[in-house]
């Protein structure tokens, strides 16, 4: 709920019409989805302009619409308050900002270049049996998703749990201002999205970004086995305590006794210190503690490194190993993220929701190491937003295949390149399938295969590919 006047105090727009003290019911972007009293805000995207659905907003009831000063649509409505800003996504961003700043809650925000959505599930999955936890729903993770999850913040909420996008230099450093965590998690530094951010050393700097702008107790946690973030570690900060976990290097939470027995995996947990909740001052010295009993219900071994965020911020809040064990053991990874499927006998490993070299290399050392008495056939489309390095990262990952697969089905113009590097590194050209489209690779897949019980097939692209049409009927 809020009030004209907040709404402007916030945006730092102009009152074209009347209603300072006017009760805001909610805020919406989508006049589909208005109710009596809500204010709805014009977003200008890349295929719609919610300038032209202001009309329809206020048919439905909208008692405040906040626009562009450049748009004159509906500024002849009458007993509806406009409000006039310079651009309505910052608009957006400055109200959840406000929000955020009424409560005293703790905000732990994730971000990375893999498993930000899994640890950010995980997360709120584990907490939530002690607390209320808000979250951002599935991937909405941008410069309108975040703010829209923050809109929903009220009293009755303890704890609030964001994932944090990026494809741009500055998204993290304005996505982070607008939610001011005290927490941040860099799950791994990859290279995704180098057309816009670069090189590693560009990916690195974006999300580092978090850390830089926490709020107070200042808590980054950072994994301890990726090459750029263990520096920061071992670093001294002015502000922020620095918490690591990791498998090989020394650290915080350090996991051990990894057993993997194809749909999950186990393994213990050294503990180097002892925390009281939110509590600076009390990150003490303590005699290692060895833990076991965790299991995570996913072929990806990678995921222990997610889990391992997840301890580290619950025993920050006083969550009890056991209790972290049991909430594990009912936790249920999101969809087409390594999802083993069963179609007709035959295990298929879903992990069609997108694609970059540090996740598809993931996704093959899940392949490589599944027990089955069958084929292992990959079915690769196109890693996009990869820049100049396009080439090389393809060329590359049909190397990988080639050691691990029987065989490889490509999908789209860059992953030739995989099945070209497959054939230099003497994979039977037989059993290499280049397709342009999702449809062809599942005629050849489903139709020129006998496919039968053990045989295990990897699916795997970025998002625009649409590689989840593979399992349409």
């Amino acid at each position: 709920m809020f009030k004209v006047f907040e709404l402007l105090e916030a945006t730092k727009g102009r009152l074209i019409n009347q209603g300072w003290d006017i009760s805001i019911r909610g805020i919406s972007i989508d006049s589909r989805t208005i109710h009596p009293q809500d204010a709805f805000i014009a977003i200008k995207g890349i295929n719609f302009d919610g300038h032209d659905f202001i009309g329809e907003a206020v048919k439905k009831g909208a008692s405040c619409v906040i626009k562009e000063s450049v748009s004159k649509a509906g500024d002849k409505a009458n007993k509806v308050t406009f409000i006039e800003v310079r651009d309505t996504v910052k608009a957006l961003g400055d109200i959840a900002r406000f929000q955020r700043k009424k409560f005293n809650i703790p905000v732990i925000a994730v971000t990375g270049s893999n498993g930000k959505t899994t640890t950010k599930e995980m997360i709120a999955h584990v907490l939530s049996g002690k607390f209320k936890v808000l979250k951002n729903e599935g991937t909405k993770n941008n410069q309108i998703g975040l703010p829209l999850a923050l809109l929903s913040l009220k009293s009755s909420y303890d704890i609030v749990v964001l994932e944090v996008g990026t494809n741009h230099f500055g998204e993290v450093e304005y996505l982070t201002r607008i939610c001011q965590p005290n927490i941040g998690i860099i799950i791994n530094i990859g290279p995704s999205h180098l057309a816009n951010l670069g090189d590693l050393g560009g990916v690195f700097r974006e999300k580092y970004k978090m850390v830089e702008n926490l709020e107070k107790p200042y808590i980054g946690i950072l994994n301890a086995d990726d090459n750029l973030l263990k520096r920061k570690i071992s670093a001294k900060h002015k502000k922020a305590i620095i918490l690591g976990f990791g498998m090989k290097n020394p650290c915080d939470f350090f996991a051990t006794d990894v057993r993997s027995f194809n749909e999950k995996i186990e393994f213990s947990v050294n503990k180097k210190y002892k925390f009281t909740p939110l509590d600076r001052r009390s990150r003490i010295n303590d005699v290692y503690r060895h833990l076991t009993g965790f299991t995570l219900k996913t072929p990806g071994y990678y995921n222990i490194y997610n889990a391992l965020a997840v301890i580290t911020v619950a025993r920050i809040f006083g969550i009890a190993y056991k209790d972290i064990i049991l909430r594990f053991n009912t936790f249920d990874f999101p969809q087409s993220r390594l999802k083993l499927k069963e179609v007709n006998s035959v295990k298929f490993i879903d992990d069609t929701y997108n694609s970059n070299p540090l996740s598809l290399r993931q996704a093959l050392d899940v392949l490589a190491n599944f027990k089955t008495s069958g084929r292992k056939i990959f079915v690769m489309g196109d890693m996009l937003e990869l820049g100049s390095y396009e080439k090389s990262f393809h060329y590359q990952a049909g190397q990988d295949a080639a050691g691990c697969c029987d065989v490889l089905i490509t999908v789209g113009n860059l992953s030739k390149l995989a099945a070209k590097a497959a054939t230099a590194c003497r994979f039977d050209s037989k059993n290499i399938f280049i397709c342009q489209t999702v449809t062809e690779a599942r005629k050849i897949l489903f139709n020129r295969f006998s496919l039968k019980k053990g045989d295990l097939v990897l699916v795997k692209g970025s998002r625009l590919m649409k590689m989840e049409e593979i399992f349409k009927s």
